[in-house]
């Protein structure tokens, strides 16, 4: 049995999403004036929430499971447990000492206890179910039937969750990535009428859903039900979407995400993806890197979304405050990744038509 490919890949990816999310807004870095590791002997600190300690045991959770799961099957049990808590402890304490260094953070022994606590929780269930789930199971088979082989195809498939995971930014369009003005500070484009923004939320909308269809198919098996595949990542997506409009704002603001531009884009987009399926290979992998620079394009350019803007003022980020810097940085450099993947892939056929 070899390791898988893809839990390694997933795990990488959350320790960088762990690191970003612990220490944003990463600004205002000074001297602490003492020992970075002096909050390991303070005291108890004076004020914690329990949403503060769930946060904390839940975010290093999935580490604690996927760091069991990648070190399958060279570290098995009781093995592979110690080997996710040990490296658990070490990132915990690490940046708890980096956020001394940062005044908007305060480092704390309790929340180490905490992420050790999830970590642990995530290394049993790891170490319990990592051969039902890279061995054998309803996972492997879906992997083993839907999709190509190869640590390529794994790559895929992480973009395709981080994409997902991206979708839980409300202040996005739909399917929108590549919005690199808050990283940059720049200012947003010019205000402009409802009915002009409609069509341009709905060729970002079309263009990445599209270019998303394009990706997976890339990394689907020969007559592999690509069809069912795409239907159900778009149902994710849009569940996500809602999802995040459900956890951090009003009920009533639930499907505020659906506005005209946004589900005329969802129709074009949709249509345009079943057929282009049908095109070859590399058109497929070309069309798709195409659309990847059109709709990042469109997402820079884009006038402020006047059926979000009122609503947004009113959003209070709150304990969500580093949860969506996290989903605005993947947002920002999602496609260039995907972009990356695309230039891999294409590559790599042809070198195998050269041999």
């Amino acid at each position: 049995m070899r390791h898988s490919p893809l839990s390694r890949f997933l795990l990488a990816v959350y320790v960088f999403l762990v690191v970003y999310a612990t220490l944003y807004p990463l600004a205002g870095w000074r001297d602490p004036g003492g020992p970075a590791l002096a909050f390991v002997t303070a005291p108890w600190p004076r004020y914690a929430t329990a949403f503060d300690l769930g946060a904390n045991f839940l975010g290093y959770l999935p580490y604690g499971l996927l760091c069991a799961l990648a070190a399958h099957p060279r570290l098995r049990g009781a093995a592979a447990v110690l080997f996710a808590v040990i490296s658990g402890a070490v990132l915990s304490l690490s940046l708890e000492a980096a956020q001394s260094f940062l005044p908007a953070r305060i480092p704390s022994n309790l929340d180490v206890l905490a992420n050790l606590g999830g970590a642990v929780a995530g290394a049993l269930a790891g170490a319990r179910f990592a051969p039902g789930l890279l061995e054998v199971g309803p996972l492997r088979r879906l992997r083993a039937e839907a999709f190509a082989p190869g640590a390529a195809t794994d790559l895929g498939l992480t973009l395709l969750g981080l994409w997902l995971f991206a979708q839980l930014n409300p202040a996005a369009l739909l399917f929108g990535a590549g919005d690199l003005r808050d990283l940059f500070a720049g200012p947003s484009g010019p205000g402009h009428a409802a009915e002009f923004f409609v069509s341009i939320e709905a060729a970002i909308a079309s263009a990445n859903l599209l270019a998303v269809a394009l990706l997976t198919s890339a990394v689907t098996r020969p007559g592999a039900p690509v069809r069912r595949v795409l239907v159900a990542l778009l149902a994710m997506a849009l569940a996500v979407k809602t999802l995040a409009f459900a956890i951090l704002m009003r009920a009533e603001q639930v499907f505020a995400w659906l506005t005209p531009g946004a589900l005329l884009g969802l129709a074009a987009g949709a249509a345009l993806a079943l057929a282009a399926l049908g095109l070859p290979r590399p058109a497929r992998l070309v069309l798709a890197a195409v659309l990847l620079m059109a709709g990042t394009v469109l997402v820079n350019l884009a006038p402020p979304n006047p059926y979000l803007a009122a609503m947004l003022k009113v959003w209070e980020q709150g304990h969500f405050l580093n949860f969506n810097g996290l989903t605005r940085l993947v947002g920002a450099l999602w496609p260039f990744a995907a972009l990356g993947l695309l230039v891999y892939l294409a590559a790599a056929r042809q070198a195998n038509a050269l041999r």
